[in-house]
C-alpha cells in the first residue's frame, strides 16, 4: 500500500483554504503552483502549502480528508496554526 498524504493550501494567510489528498505531495504541489490543476487552486490562487499530514495508507488519507472537508473554518485553522502559526510557506520542508 502507498503513503498519502492530506494537504491544505491558501492564496494568503488566513485566506481561502483548499483540502487535497495525494500520494506524491512535492509532485502535486507543483502541479498547483505551476497553475496546471483546473478548478478551485487555479480559480482562487492557491499555491501556499501552510499544512500537511503523511499516512502509511492512502486510503488512511482519503478518509481524513473527506472528513476534513466537512469541517468549519475554525477547525481547519486550528490545525494549521498548531503546527504553523506564521502560516509559512511549507514547500521547502518537501525536499528535507
Amino acid at each position: 500500500m502507498k503513503p498519502g498524504y492530506v494537504y491544505m493550501l491558501t492564496n494568503k494567510p488566513d485566506g481561502v483554504l483548499y483540502i487535497g489528498v495525494t500520494d506524491n505531495l512535492a509532485r502535486r504541489v507543483e502541479q498547483h503552483r505551476s497553475r496546471a490543476v483546473p478548478g478551485f487552486t487555479k480559480d482562487y490562487n492557491c499555491h501556499r502549502l501552510v499544512w500537511f499530514e503523511r499516512f502509511e495508507n492512502i486510503h488512511d488519507a482519503r478518509l481524513v480528508e473527506r472528513r476534513m472537508k466537512k469541517w468549519n473554518r475554525a477547525w481547519k485553522l486550528a490545525r494549521i496554526v498548531e503546527r504553523n502559526p506564521e502560516w509559512r510557506d511549507l514547500v521547502d520542508t518537501l525536499n528535507q
